[in-house]
């Protein structure tokens, strides 16, 4: 009996062995692959539109090939110049194949000067494997600016190139995947929790992308509002008149 009980305990000892083996394994072969994808891919940058009103589309490219298990992160840096709608977003959501999340609550009315920059997550999403090309385009608005005094009646924005992240859910070990830097950030658009995130360099540096604004000419600023109240009085002088002729209560 103590030779059956032995046994039984030593197979037990043995199937578990084998199956953190096992296990040890296919969360290596998991760190394997998103290393693969951790090759400097290509991430381009594009503005669509003219005026206030843009669209900013992102194109990346892998180099590897497709895998199931890999989410895919863009942060975007955006400068105080610019906005994004939430609303629109949100008309916007049923039509995209991605899912946004914004750091911070958006105004939409404030002037730039009295703006901060913000920062947003994207999501890409898709029903099967992550797919090695994708985009992702988001509308953005330019906030109106200070007249200027200088003459200068052009504002330049600068548009930063997104970060590109990557995680895999079974690919916990990684200190395994050096040089690549880790951070944190939020796990998913819902901004349940934080994850830890690779961060995947890109095949070169790449320079922001620009557009311009066009800023009052501060000069007028006098001859405007002079102007303003002299047709406002005149509109009321007329306006009164009338009510007087018509005897208008």
């Amino acid at each position: 009996m103590y030779f059956k009980l032995f046994y039984v305990v030593s197979a037990l000892s043995l199937f578990s062995k084998c199956l953190c083996l096992g296990e040890k394994d296919e969360i290596q072969n998991h760190c394997d692959l998103l290393r693969q994808w951790l090759a400097p891919s290509s991430v381009r940058v594009e503005l669509n539109k003219k005026g206030f009103h843009r669209e900013v589309t992102t194109t990346v490219e892998f180099r590897s090939k497709e895998l199931s298990s890999v989410k895919v992160l863009l942060i975007h840096r955006w400068p105080r110049d610019v906005y994004v709608d939430p609303y629109q977003l949100a008309s916007l959501s049923d039509q995209n194949d991605w899912k946004i999340l914004l750091d911070s609550a958006i105004d939409l009315e404030v002037p730039a000067h009295k703006a901060s920059g913000f920062v947003t997550y994207v999501y890409p999403f898709s029903t099967g494997p992550t797919s090695k090309l994708f985009k992702v385009t988001i509308p953005i608005h330019g906030r109106y600016h200070k007249p200027s005094f200088d003459g200068k009646m052009l504002k330049s924005v600068d548009i930063e190139v997104p970060e590109l992240l990557l995680r895999s859910e079974k690919c916990a070990q990684l200190s395994s995947l050096e040089p690549h830097t880790v951070v944190d950030a939020p796990c998913t658009a819902s901004n349940s929790s934080t994850c830890s995130w690779v961060k995947v360099k890109p095949q070169q540096d790449l320079n922001p992308v620009s557009f311009q604004l066009p800023v009052g000419d501060g000069s007028l600023v006098a001859h405007v509002c002079g102007g303003t109240l002299l047709v406002t009085m005149i509109c009321c002088v007329a306006l009164s008149k009338y009510m007087w002729k018509h005897q208008v209560i």
